[in-house]
């Protein structure tokens, strides 16, 4: 009997909600194999400041470094806007525990349906059978952690404000790494993205990827595209990239726009890996849905549960292994969606969705 161990961080507004039934639905899938579930769960964000003064207490770090995985939820809110910004719940949580752990990359999995096409902004003619990309960003470097950092009111009453963007090419190899093995198990394509024609973290990246590329995976086809315009082609055809990898910035914004395209945030998970092995000498890794906490909708029971529960499926492919277990989880979903879209039980897109009954309808196709 195999037992797997880890730290539950629901967060804010939403985030509880769809916790709870990706859990439930985490039980049905393993169960049957003789697995158990040893979770704890702990405060983290807006819930861990109204509670422990702090958004990331040193009791959720315990926890969470006696687990082999962290399966997080969605943090922040209009409660706590107003705070300095350096205590808001994102800026003083998710950065700490990234690099805490050193979760220095994150695949985020851009997947929309033929069947759902009508829910992407993207005219159905441009994506006819639908989106399948992976966005493979650097997650602890750049300028969200590069130092110096600092806001100074200078001698003549003028404020300057300083951010310093760093790489070294160490930290570019191995996400490099992570991103050959992601197009060598797909079509065998990656576009490395940049500013190459300004920035000269950016003219190290790309000589760093092209050495990277043909030494260790020849056999891949590589290409380059500035980040302007990756954000361009990413609106006028998608499925031209298969893998994307860049730097911590340029990935936040090009895989909230993947996102957009690919019809909902709803349906997108995440997956942080870091350098650290866990007890089944996998990666430790904090998977989480790549959208908000939806303050607007919480409390309803209409949030969409599917990023969470597809971000469990990582977890089991990632941190434990489990990637048969994951796959039957990820096809569930699939068929669950497409099911209720055709008979109108269970909305999609832009309808809202009973997130009860959503994981309802998954567990049944497990």
């Amino acid at each position: 009997m195999k037992t797997l161990k880890f730290a539950v961080l629901p967060g804010d507004y939403i985030g509880p909600e769809v916790m709870t039934v990706a859990l439930d639905v985490l039980k049905a899938a393993t169960e049957p194999a003789g697995i158990v579930l040893d979770y704890t769960e702990a405060d983290v964000g807006g819930i861990a400041i109204d509670n422990h003064g702090v958004a990331l207490p040193d009791s959720t770090i315990k926890i969470c470094e006696d687990a082999d995985a962290i399966l997080f939820g969605s943090i922040g809110g209009p409660k706590w806007e107003n705070l300095p910004p350096k205590e808001q719940p994102e800026r003083a949580a998710l950065l700490p525990i990234r690099k805490h752990f050193n979760l220095f990359a994150n695949l985020r999995p851009g997947l929309l349906f033929k069947e759902l096409t009508d829910a992407s902004p993207l005219k159905t003619e441009r994506i006819p059978n639908g989106i399948d990309i992976v966005c493979v960003r650097e997650l602890t470097g750049g300028i969200y952690f590069g130092q110096p950092k600092s806001t100074t009111i200078l001698e003549d009453g003028d404020i300057e404000a300083i951010d310093t963007m760093v790489y070294k090419k160490s930290e570019i190899e191995r996400i490099l790494e992570v991103a050959i093995a992601s197009a060598k198990a797909r079509s065998g394509k990656i576009c490395s993205v940049d500013k190459a024609n300004v920035l000269e973290t950016s003219v190290l990246w790309r000589k760093t990827a092209t050495e990277y590329v043909a030494k260790h995976a020849p056999e891949l086809e590589l290409s380059h595209m500035y980040v302007d315009n990756a954000a361009m082609q990413m609106a006028r055809d998608p499925n031209q990239f298969d893998v994307i990898v860049t730097e911590n910035m340029f990935g936040d914004i090009i895989s909230d726009e993947m996102g957009i395209v690919c019809g909902s945030l709803g349906m997108l998970s995440s997956a942080s890996l870091g350098t650290g092995k866990n007890q089944y000498g996998n990666p430790f890794g904090l998977y989480e849905p790549s959208g908000g906490t939806a303050p607007d909708i919480a409390g309803k029971g209409i949030a969409n549960p599917c990023a969470q529960i597809l971000s469990a499926a990582l977890m089991l492919r990632y941190s434990f292994g489990l990637n048969d277990i994951a796959q039957k989880i990820e096809a569930a979903v699939k068929e669950a969606v497409m099911d209720g879209n055709r008979t109108g039980d269970i909305a999609f897109g832009q309808k809202s969705i009973e997130t009860k009954a959503m994981a309802q309808a998954i567990t049944e196709r497990l």
